[in-house]
């Protein structure tokens, strides 16, 4: 059974948590198993909890969940490209599929409210991943 670390950025709280009902859901859908949570404030904070459950031998994926709305500045993107890129990073560094379950850039709440169930896509992309691999 393929063991699963969820980092979730609890920015945007009620996002959040619907977005990881929906990740926990489509594991066990798919007979894989949540061995660890790491909330964290937010999308900028995903990478370094991620790396933090990629070094763990029993976690064989990470996806990490959260939301990016934007506001009236380009914030949104840097936050985006920065934890892309952090995530990234942490794949290729510690060598295990970390799935980009990051809502945003360039959307409005609503529209974020309407794609929690990418919860479960992270988790979907990471087994995918796992076996593609495998």
């Amino acid at each position: 059974m393929p063991s699963l670390g969820l980092v979730v950025a609890q920015f945007y709280g009620e996002l959040a948590a619907e977005m990881e009902q929906h990740a926990r859901d489509a594991a066990a859908e798919h007979g894989a198993e949540i061995a660890e949570t790491i909330p964290v404030p937010g999308a900028y904070d995903t990478p370094l909890a991620a790396d933090r459950l990629a070094r763990r031998d029993g976690i064989d994926a990470v996806a990490a969940l959260g939301a990016i709305v934007s506001g009236d500045t380009d914030h949104d993107q840097v936050i985006a490209d920065a934890a892309a890129q952090g995530l990234t990073d942490v794949s290729l560094d510690r060598d295990k599929p970390v799935a980009f379950g990051v809502l945003g850039p360039g959307m409005s709440g609503a529209e974020a409210r309407e794609r929690v169930d990418y919860g479960a896509r992270a988790v979907e992309s990471a087994l995918a991943q796992l076996e593609a691999l495998a």
